[in-house]
């Protein structure tokens, strides 16, 4: 029983990769690609990287500005440029 209940989801899954992959050729044609829309237009990471470089605005303020999540700007910023935080210094009491 657990065998033929394997097979036909497996018959299952192939008929819905067929489905998906023939909807998207379809689709192709007409212009349609799959995906989420990018949360940047085509010029808001290089004003990002502009402002961040400039140290006009940080990436916070940048997230409020571009109304974008914090890792969305840090994946479009220049990771040779990007500053991180270092640590902070503490001292340790002593007796």
């Amino acid at each position: 029983m657990v065998g033929m209940l394997s097979v036909h989801a497996e018959l299952q899954r192939e008929l819905i990769v067929a489905s998906t992959n023939e909807g998207l050729a379809s689709a192709r044609p007409r212009g349609r690609v799959g995906g989420r829309r990018p949360k940047f237009t085509a010029d808001q990471p290089a004003l990002a990287q502009q402002l961040y470089d400039e140290r006009e605005k940080t990436v916070s303020r940048s997230t409020d500005l571009f109304g974008v999540p914090r890792c969305t700007v840090y994946g479009h910023l220049d990771r040779e440029k990007t500053v991180t935080r270092q640590p902070k210094k503490t001292v340790a009491n002593k007796p």
